[in-house]
Parts: C-alpha cells; structure tokens; sequence
C-alpha cells in the first residue's frame, strides 16, 4: 500500500512550519549574544598606552556629521566650504595626510590610489577623493604638487572637483580631524608628525559612514557603495554588499553569514510555498473533473508493514 497524497501534504505542510520557524529564530536578536567591541583606533578603558603613541590613533567616529561649514584651500589656491563637497550625489573619501611626510602619508596616499584603480568607478563623476592636510607648513604649491603626481599616476580624467589636495590654519583643520575622529601630534624630537593610517568615507549628505583602516583599501568598492545611500552602483553591486557587512573587530567586509542563512532560509521557503501550491491546483482539478487522486511524491514510497 502507498502513502496517499493526503497525508504527503500534510508532511510537507509540517517541513514548512519547520523551516519558517528555524528562519524566524536565526533571525531573532539574542539578548547577550555578544558583548559589545572597541573599535578599532580607539583606546580600550585602562590600557596602557606606549609614550611614542600617546596622543595619536583613530577613533570611530561612524553616524557623525562632518563640519559643513569650515572653510579651506585648495591647490589652486581657492577658498573652499567643505560642505560644498558634499552634492547630495557622490560619496566622499577623505585622507588626513601631510604632504612633506616622509613616508607614511605617501604610503596612505599610494593605498588610496591603487583602491581607485581597482574600481570602475571614476573620482569626480561617481565619487570625490580629498586630501586635507594636517602640517601649517604645507602650502598650496606643495598640495599642487602632490596633486599632479597623484593625477598622473592614476590615468583616468579627473573632473568636477573630484580629487583635490587641501590646506588650511590650524584651528580649522584640528576641527575637520576631531570630526572623523583622527589624532595626531609633533614629534619635537624627530621634527616630523606623528599619526595614524587610515581613510574616511562620508556620505553624500556629509555623514561619516565609514572609517578604513591601515594602508591598503580592498574594501574601498564596498566602502562606496554603502556611502552612497544607493545612489551609485549596480544591482550585482547591491547583491555584493547585501552578502557583506562591516566587522569593526576585522576593521574591513566581511561575509554575512546570518544575512545568508536568512536568504536561504527564505528561498527553501518559497520553493516549498510554490510546489505546495502547485500540488494543490493539480489535486484541485483532478477531484473538479472526477479524477483519481494525483500521485505525490510520497507515492512512491512503500508504506511501513506491521
């Protein structure tokens, strides 16, 4: 004797409660879960800090907004607002760098450089790139130089204000690093500033959205994307970052694997939601037309003796 395909339906109807109840507790928040994680660049409570990094780092400072408001230079010499660089339209990546630093700032810059190559995204018609630096010293013929190495380097046409070098007093400028949380200080000894690496990418609003860490920026597509509110990017590009999120404990994207599990989860789901429903209609018009029950595909299983 065979399973009918009545009783076929209720186990499938049993497996779908299953799967959307598992769906429903991956996704469930869990009270303690997980304590909560420092950021990367700041200073846990209590711990000790060496004399030669005392006063530098850089602190998360995601969800601020940037000082509209501040005025700067840039490498033509011009008077810029800083919230004119954000449009409403394209992210913003922002350095903090020095341009007579001897080696860690071109190393940042250099990082920077090669995440804008590795994208198809242009500097200034999808984005905007601004360096800001952080030495009184520096002049706009010193940004205007570094500028033109940069544009050089990175081969592609540069417009829109989409990439530029700048400089300003003091004050102004120590109110920009506040901001985005960057710390620095002058090394009298050395005769030189010491700093941290890392760059910053705000939104179009001008709000930081994230802090990238180090000296490379893999993450920067990502980095992007994300800043962008959804004003840039493919659908594939959303899929990405919708299978990624950011792990401040890694300091970059990471696999999402509970997003994952959620999609699988929905997608087993659906599928037993469609073949249900498509049993159902079969078995539905075959009793509409005085037909034998449909076999289903637990007919195909011999039923247990005793």
């Amino acid at each position: 004797m065979i399973v009918p395909a009545k009783r076929m339906s209720r186990l499938l109807a049993t497996a779908l409660a299953v799967v959307t109840a598992i769906v429903c507790l991956v996704g469930a928040p869990r009270d303690g879960a997980a304590a909560p994680r420092a950021p990367i660049g700041g200073t846990p409570a209590n711990a000790p800090v060496p004399p030669e990094l005392a006063g530098i780092g850089i602190d998360d400072r995601a969800g601020s907004d940037m000082p509209r408001d501040v005025t700067l230079t840039d490498q033509d010499s011009k008077r810029v607002r800083l919230g004119d660089y954000f449009d409403g339209k394209r992210p913003v990546v922002l350095v903090l760098a020095y341009y007579q630093c001897p080696m860690l700032c071109s190393l940042v810059l250099k990082g920077v450089l090669d995440g804008m190559k590795e994208i198809r995204w242009t500097a200034g018609q999808e984005y905007r790139v601004l360096v800001l630096s952080f030495d009184p010293r520096d002049t706009t013929e010193s940004a205007a130089a570094k500028r033109l190495n940069h544009i050089e380097a990175y081969h592609r046409e540069v417009t829109n204000r989409g990439w530029d070098f700048l400089i300003g007093d003091q004050a102004t400028v120590k109110t920009v690093a506040d901001a985005v949380g960057f710390k620095y200080r002058w090394d009298a000894r050395d005769e030189q500033f010491a700093h941290a690496a890392g760059a910053f990418v705000i939104t179009p609003s001008g709000r930081i959205s994230r802090t990238m860490y180090g000296m490379s920026f893999p993450e920067m597509r990502l980095a992007l994307l994300e800043a962008s509110e959804g004003k840039m990017g493919t659908v594939g590009d959303k899929v990405l970052l919708f299978c990624f999120h950011y792990d401040p404990v890694a300091g970059g994207y990471v696999l999402a694997t509970l997003r994952l599990m959620k999609a699988g989860g929905a997608l087993t789901v659906l599928l037993l939601s469609l073949f249900l429903f498509r049993f159902w209609r079969v078995e539905r018009r075959r009793r509409r037309d005085g037909d034998s029950p449909a076999p289903g595909p637990g007919d195909l299983l011999p039923e247990r003796r005793s």
